[in-house]
């Protein structure tokens, strides 16, 4: 048999043509993917986990049961707690370490792809492929009459399972959906011309100089061997074609859950409230300090995968240096706080940044106390029918304790960039670029940035917030991506209102485009990387973050309110159309300074009140550009899915 990456669909049957007409009700879909273990449950055992909804578990899970004591495998059953409660199964690939080398000898010979020892993650999916194609195995035979199954598959690390599907004709419709190519995010983290050189690439040559040939290998025969190859946004489909060497038959971008409030701006309370606790935190980590206005700050954020390169973190800091000057020579009285929200490998919470909270606590504590013992005072000399004496309310008690908490305050070093200790703070490629721009959180600086190498969670004792919230209180999510297949942050931002920086180069930000006629307008900035130079795309980017500083507050409202309309876009329910929207440029004056009257930071409210606009008037006609999805036609077993046209 040729290398596994070179199979095609027709080499190999196993798959019984079906009837345009079943019913779906007999159909079982088996999703699978790393993602329970991925998304942060903590299980206590070894290895990944893959995710399978199903319509039928209860049957397969007593039969399962059975099968695993037979074969020494072990999996777990259960509800995964997410939305819709799916049923999973978890296949222990821990447990099954033993099976290892039978296994890779047996990928070896019969695909001709080696995994060397070293490599634990391909090693891992090594497991994880046989034991999937194990347990759609026995789902095939399990039954006299076998229901129409349908595995989709998710990433290469899922991949092998598909293969050994095909190779051993199991009677399962096959998915495979790539949502990034292997090669293409090692490419673009190496700092290539990538999309510009994209057919010039000798895609072997590349794989083994970066040591991931067995892993792209295995990447390359899941898109070759499976009945339906999907990729999530355009850009990615011409990449995957040129890598892969397969044209996907469609593109699915990937959709959200979106939920509408009852009451139409229920998400600018629920921005409020998430923004006031964030103030929160900023008042303990900038104690001593905090020489600047809150109610003249504005958060933005970038978080994600830590890919300096890819993510564009190495934009954004760069563009914030130029911001901070530019703020600085026009005498702003905003200030800009900018939060790195990327994964590290860190040892514990930085010491400095939980005194920042304690001492934070410990003022509040101080200002109740006093405050308690104010209102008695007040009660007491009101209900004798006296007016109190300002002048010795506060007696020198009340003096002293507040002395003392300003005491507390004093502090000789500035707030500190990151919040965590770091493993590798000499090499980290975040914190190297501050040292090199000199954003120190100085009092002179108007940006200010502060280093969460952690993923936010509710029990944190340093910012108590889950994701959500978080995003919810920022002002902006800054995403000048390199490499970004589709983006899910910024879809995320715009779903709960929140206005984000995209780029031409990611999948979300070209969906926008193709959809929105100015987005900057609906508060979604793209920033061009495609088609100018870095040095261009900074100063686009900086020039997006000044135009947004100058907003005023009903501005940055009216942004929201627009944003928050686009979320029908990212709609599950509204992906699936043959046919897409398109929402036109709003009537009334777009909030962003660059095209209302007013240009300075400083004009008042009620210049903006003399603004026209009518937020009725445009929900109205953006609802109108929304047409009511609508089910795919059945098509024919012979007609095919095209892609879109290349730009």
């Amino acid at each position: 048999m040729p290398l596994a990456r070179s199979l095609s669909v027709t080499s190999l049957s196993g798959l019984e043509e079906w009837d345009e007409e079943f019913d779906r009700e007999d159909a079982v879909l088996f999703e699978i993917a790393w993602e329970v273990a991925n998304k942060g449950v903590h299980v206590s055992f070894l290895g990944y986990d893959v995710s399978m909804l199903m319509y039928h578990c209860t049957h397969l899970h007593a039969y399962l049961q059975r099968s695993t004591l037979k074969f020494k495998f072990r999996v777990y059953f259960g509800r995964w707690l997410i939305e819709g409660s799916p049923y999973v199964i978890l296949l222990d690939v821990g447990f099954t370490a033993w099976s290892l080398d039978r296994w890779k000898i047996e990928l070896w010979e019969n695909f001709s792809i080696g995994v060397p020892w070293f490599d634990r993650e391909a090693n891992d999916a090594v497991l994880f492929g046989f034991l999937t194609a194990w347990l759609l195995g026995e789902v095939c035979t399990q039954c006299d009459e076998p229901p129409h199954i349908v595995a989709h598959f998710h990433e290469w690390l899922a991949g092998l399972g598909l293969v050994l599907c095909r190779q051993r004709q199991l009677p399962v419709a096959t998915i495979f959906t790539t949502h990034a190519t292997l090669l293409g995010r090692y490419l673009c983290a190496g700092s290539v011309d990538f999309y510009n050189k994209l057919a010039e690439f000798n895609v072997d040559k590349e794989a083994g100089d970066r040591q991931i040939y067995h892993r792209y290998c295995l990447e390359r025969a899941a898109a070759r061997c499976a009945h339906v190859f999907t990729t999530v946004s355009q850009i990615t489909a011409v990449e995957a074609e040129h890598l892969l060497k397969r044209k996907p038959d469609i593109v699915t971008p990937n959709g959200l859950n979106v939920k509408k409030f009852s009451a139409m701006h229920e998400f600018q309370n629920l921005h409020a409230q998430s923004k006031a606790r964030i103030q929160e935190f900023v008042r303990g980590h900038f104690y001593g300090h905090l020489d600047f206005n809150l109610d003249k700050t504005v958060f933005l954020f970038i978080a994600g995968r830590y890919e300096f390169s890819n993510k564009g973190a190495d934009l954004f800091l760069e563009a914030l240096a130029r911001l901070n000057y530019l703020l600085r020579v026009n005498h702003s009285e905003v200030t800009i706080i900018a939060f790195f929200i990327m994964p590290a490998r860190t040892n514990n919470f930085n010491v400095e940044t939980l005194k920042g909270q304690a001492v934070r606590k410990q003022l509040w504590d101080t200002a109740q106390t006093v405050k308690e013992r104010f209102g008695k005072k007040l009660y007491e000399s009101l209900l004798v029918g006296q007016l109190p004496d300002v002048s010795k309310m506060l007696d020198k008690e009340d003096f002293t304790m507040m002395k003392r908490a300003i005491f507390a305050t004093q502090r000789q070093c500035l707030p500190p960039i990151c919040t965590h200790n770091m493993l590798e703070d000499s090499s980290d490629p975040i914190l190297n670029c501050i040292r090199r721009i000199g954003l120190f959180n100085s009092a002179q600086d108007r940006v200010k940035v502060i280093f969460h190498p952690e993923f936010l969670s509710s029990t944190s004792p340093l910012l108590p917030m889950d994701y959500e919230e978080f995003v919810r209180g920022c002002h902006l999510g800054v995403f000048p991506s390199y490499y970004e297949p589709w983006g899910y942050t910024p879809a995320e931002c715009t779903v709960m209102g929140i206005p984000s920086v995209s780029t031409n180069l990611s999948g979300f930000g070209c969906f926008m485009e193709e959809h929105i006629a100015d987005p900057s307008a609906y508060g979604i900035y793209i920033l061009d990387r495609r088609y100018r130079g870095v040095d261009e795309s900074c100063n686009q980017l900086t020039s997006f973050l000044f135009q947004f500083c100058q907003q005023s507050r009903r501005q940055r409202i009216i942004q929201r309110n627009r944003t928050e309309r686009l979320s029908d876009l990212l709609d599950w329910r509204y992906l699936g159309r043959a046919t897409g929207f398109r929402y036109p440029r709003p009537a009334s004056v777009p909030p962003s300074p660059a095209h209302s009257l007013h240009s300075s930071p400083h004009h008042s409210e009620a210049e903006d009140e003399e603004e026209p606009y009518d937020e009725d008037l445009e929900v109205e006609k953006d609802r109108v550009n929304i047409r009511q999805p609508f089910n795919l036609p059945n098509r024919n077993k012979n007609q095919t899915v095209g892609l879109p046209e290349k730009n």
